[in-house]
């Protein structure tokens, strides 16, 4: 009994085991449940997005939120998956992130027998959406700030926004509506101002702010106003930043509303002064100048004509400067740059005698700087006289030294007495030596006194004292040393190279020897045509005084009366007398000085502001004319013109850019002859005398020809349409073509390229030969009109002269290729023999005997002359000859017939060959070689050979390679009977 009660207990305890075991709950499927779910849930969304994904296993029927750590939990969890044991967490209505941000709760899973697992808790993110606008704190703001001054900061805007999340509810971006206003404003809403604010001006700014936060929302705009307080600052008031100044409009008044602001300052004005500038020293040399070259402008100045330019331009005889820097006369007139000892230039003896005599005249622009590392004993030589060789004697010299401008005139032996203690060397300390600017410097010499000019005025220092001179002894007699004279260093005799070179720019550097360049010359010279203009002197009160500087950049109005101080500078105005002035600022300044009765200065800032001269309208040149006309050979032995009726027309405003020369000036024209000229037989003739007359300057090369200087375009029309060019050799020409430019100011203005073609006409050579049935005779001609070379070159020159355009009245020639017979239909082509040229000169007067070489029929050919008339009859019967012997006919039996009627007047000439009977000896070949060899020689006696590359013969058969050998002709012997 007791046995059957044990084993009873232990069925039960096993079966309460069993059933336990199978009652155990879910579990959630996550590695670190310590960790739980996170999930993101929108603002505008219900689904929530957990990570990991909620799920539980196995036998799961249901999940439950169990425990809300923070109050409530709007959330609902279903089952969505029964295979997996996968759930699904959803909001139960939109969330509000402003509201609350984060959720906290526990879930456990619930198996189908209602065993629940153990919680794992959900962290749940609500994400913001950008849902509200940026607003501003303030409705609108008002500031007032003070006139004249930069603040760092004038007011900051502040902006809000309700969203929840810095991405949209941070304020990262102000923005100004306001365009064209000088404020900006930053990320951090500091609104700041960009230029000093003026109350006459604006008295306010009203501005239009907007706020963006980072998801770019913008806000509603808000309204800034800005107030601008006067503050009185003591200056000039109504100074423009900038006045336009429009080329040849005269004078321009710069300050026509300025007024001097006191500021009610407890002042009794004792005196006051104020400097008006013009800056110019940017502008060409120093101001805007005439860009006329040196030369032209020395002569349009009046200068002596004997002065020496040793600075040119480089070209034929003028070659000592080639190998210098220069800026190929962009400025007008060349400048060069010297670089020390390596960049000096030898003056050849034959340009200017090394023997300056005791007067004589040096004049250059110099633009030179100081240098601080340089030793101040270290001499920096303009021109430089030294001996050649062996010793190192400075005999003449022009040099800077530590600032100073001196002249070093050492007298020869043969001047002065060994004994007696001279006057060698002139020292001028002056400050445009080393300001870095152009200047021009003059020295006389009129031994021993000697004076210098600065810019066109006697150079007087401020404190008076006259040049530092320093006396020496006369240089001791030498044998057999010369001088060598540099320019830009000095020639060291000893060692055979340059030292002491200059470092700094020259242009325009010319002596003048055994005379003084005029005073009134060199004031022409270095006159700016940019100025400033005086007020009228009947506006100056009796207690006011007004100064000015010699080239009028500087004006100084001074005195006791405020009041008459500024209605002057209301009338100081700005001039330029160049119709073409360069375009550009020139700054102005205002400077101002106040004393005041106590004996207190008053501070008064600088005024400043620029005169933009604006870009004058272009001139134009234009060349025109006959392109191209044809002459004969004479025309080219004799010489032609080359531009007979050219014409120069210059625009009104090119004109203007000249005046006040009536009708406009030119300052070059250039003739350029492409390929080069031979100076074997060719020749370009200028019209020297009329040239030199008009004190202008020319060159001939083989290039071609050059005329320069300043002079009206009448006269240079002339020069132009008298050029002469000659060909002794026209025969090695088809036609020959000249260019032609011209220039006015230096260059800066030129003309258009005109090109006249002149065109040989050559010599016809026609062969009329008779073809047809024997017994039938059909007359064959070539009849050649020709023009006497004499007359056309006859209507040329009565057209130059007549100043007009020239009429040809010789018709256009054709080509070479289309002078063939009228019955080519009917000819096989011609052959010439070995390139030989029949001129008049070897045809005239002659006359072949046929019969008298062959005993057939006497055939006799006359030569007619019209003019210079070319017979080339004999070309036909030399042709006949040749051909006979190549085909080794005996006997050819042809009628011919004649036309004795021939018409002089008008040089016409006939040939019928159809009865022609031809006798040929065989025999009788070397004969006719020979005296086809004679008619060669003769030829090539008359005109000599060529290198140029351009011979007309050789043009016309180039394949010619056996000089001795006669060519073979065609012969057309379909009428001859043997």
């Amino acid at each position: 009994m007791k046995c059957t009660w044990i084993t009873l207990l232990a069925a039960a305890a096993a079966m309460a085991s069993s059933e336990h075991a199978g009652s155990e709950g879910p579990v959630f499927d996550l590695v670190r449940p310590s960790e739980g779910y996170h999930g993101l849930v929108s603002e505008d969304d219900t689904i929530v997005e957990v990570q990991p994904a909620i799920r539980a296993s196995p036998d799961v029927c249901s999940f439950r939120i169990v425990n809300k750590h923070h109050g409530e939990a709007p959330f609902v969890i279903r089952l969505r998956d029964t295979g997996i044991g996968e759930a699904e967490l959803l909001a139960k209505r939109p969330l509000n992130c402003e509201k609350r941000k984060n959720y906290k709760f526990d879930i456990t899973a619930i198996s189908c027998s209602g065993v629940e697992s153990q919680n794992v808790t959900v962290h749940v993110k609500v994400n913001d959406v950008n849902e509200y606008a940026p607003v501003f704190i303030e409705p609108s703001y008002v500031v007032g700030v003070d006139e004249g001054r930069l603040y760092e900061e004038i007011l900051t805007l502040q902006a809000d926004d309700q969203d929840c999340s810095p991405k949209f509810g941070d304020i990262c971006r102000y923005e100004l509506l306001t365009k064209d206003q000088p404020f900006s404003i930053d990320s951090e809403g500091v609104v700041r101002n960009t230029e000093s604010l003026d109350y006459e001006k604006s008295h306010n700014h009203i501005l239009s702010v907007v706020a963006f936060d980072c998801g770019m929302k913008r806000s509603q705009s808000v309204m800034v106003t800005i107030k601008v307080n006067r503050v009185c600052h003591l200056g000039w008031k109504g100074i423009p930043d900038q006045v336009e100044y429009s080329p040849g409009s005269g004078r321009l008044e710069l300050f026509p509303s300025s007024s001097l602001e006191l500021c009610n300052v407890p002042c009794h004005v004792e005196r006051v002064q104020s400097r008006i500038g013009l800056t110019t020293s940017h502008i060409g040399k120093g101001c805007d100048r005439d860009t006329y070259s040196v030369a032209a402008q020395r002569k349009m100045c009046g200068a002596s004509s004997d002065s020496i330019e040793l600075l040119p331009a480089p070209g034929v005889g003028k070659d000592w400067t080639a190998g210098l820097h220069s800026d190929e006369g962009h400025e007008g007139d060349l400048i060069y740059e010297f670089e020390g000892d390596s960049s000096g230039a030898m003056v050849p003896e034959s340009v200017l005698d090394h023997n300056l005599t005791n007067t004589f005249t040096i004049s250059t622009w110099l633009k030179h700087k100081s240098h601080p590392n340089m030793d101040k004993h270290t001499k920096e030589h303009i021109l430089c006289n030294a001996d050649d060789h062996k010793m190192n004697r400075h005999h003449t010299a022009l040099f800077v030294r530590n600032c100073r401008l001196i002249l070093l005139l050492r007298r020869e032996s043969t001047e002065a007495n060994l004994n007696t203690f001279q006057p060698a060397e002139w020292r001028w300390k002056l400050p445009q030596v080393c300001d870095n600017e152009w200047h021009h410097y003059s020295v006389h010499v009129k031994f021993p006194e000697v004076t210098l000019y600065v810019d066109g005025h006697i150079f007087r220092p401020e404190n008076g004292e006259s040049p530092e001179v320093i006396d020496d002894w006369p240089l001791h007699p030498t044998r057999g040393i010369n001088t060598t004279m540099t320019v830009g260093a000095c020639w060291q005799g000893s060692e055979s190279n340059m030292k002491h070179g200059l470092t700094g720019y020259l242009a325009g550097l010319s002596v003048l020897v055994g005379a003084l360049e005029s005073p009134r010359v060199l004031s022409c010279l270095t006159r700016c045509q940019e100025a400033l203009d005086t007020p009228a002197m009947e506006l100056l009160q009796p207690s006011m005084e007004l100064l000015t500087n010699n080239e009028m950049t500087q004006i100084t109005i001074e005195g006791n009366n405020v009041t008459n101080l500024e209605t002057l500078v209301r009338r100081v105005a700005y001039v330029n007398g160049r119709d073409f002035p360069t375009p550009g600022r020139r700054p102005i300044s205002v400077t101002t000085n106040i004393l005041c009765d106590s004996g207190k200065a008053l501070k008064v800032a600088t005024a400043q502001s620029f005169v933009v001269v604006m870009q004058p309208h272009q001139p134009s040149i234009e060349l025109n004319g006959t392109t191209n006309f044809a002459e004969e050979y004479e025309s080219f032995r004799q010489g032609l013109r080359v531009f007979p009726d050219v014409a120069v027309y210059l625009s009104a405003a090119a004109e203007e850019a000249t005046a006040p020369t009536p009708g406009g000036q030119l300052d070059e024209c250039v003739v350029s002859v492409y390929p080069p000229l031979n100076p074997d037989h060719e020749t370009l003739v200028l019209p020297d005398n009329l040239i030199s007359e008009l004190g202008l300057v020319s060159s001939i090369t083989r290039q071609g020809a050059t005329v320069s200087g300043a002079h009206t375009k009448y006269h240079y029309q002339s020069i132009l349409r008298q050029i002469h060019y000659a060909n002794r050799k026209p025969a090695y020409y088809l036609n020959r073509a000249f260019k032609l430019s011209c220039s006015e100011l230096g260059g800066r203005f030129t003309s258009n390229e005109y090109v006249q073609t002149v065109t040989v006409i050559h010599p016809q050579l026609s062969v009329d030969r008779s073809a047809g049935l024997t017994g039938s005779s059909s007359p064959m001609s070539n009849n050649i009109p020709e023009i006497p070379g004499h007359l056309s070159h006859t209507s040329h020159s009565q057209g130059a002269e007549n100043g007009g355009p020239l009429t040809h009245h010789n018709p256009p020639p054709a080509p070479a290729h289309a002078k063939i017979s009228s019955h080519h239909v009917e000819l096989k082509p011609a052959h010439t023999v070995n390139d030989v040229y029949f001129t008049s000169n070897v045809m005239e007067g002659v006359a072949v005997n046929s019969a008298d070489l062959y005993g057939g029929s006497r055939t006799q050919v006359a030569v007619l002359a019209a003019g210079h008339a070319v017979t080339i009859i004999i070309v036909v019967c030399v042709g006949f000859l040749v051909f006979m012997v190549v085909l080794g006919v005996i006997r050819v039996r042809a009628a011919h017939t004649r036309n004795t009627h021939e018409d002089v007047a008008d040089a016409e000439m006939a040939w019928d060959d159809s009865s022609l009977n031809i006798t040929v000896n065989p025999m009788e070949q070397q004969l006719e070689l020979a005296e086809t060899q004679r008619l060669r020689d003769d030829d090539d006696d008359d005109d000599d050979s060529s290198d140029d590359g351009s011979n007309f013969n050789d043009d016309l058969d180039s394949s010619d390679e056996d000089e001795g050998k006669p060519k073979e002709l065609e012969w057309d012997d379909s009428t001859l009977k043997i």
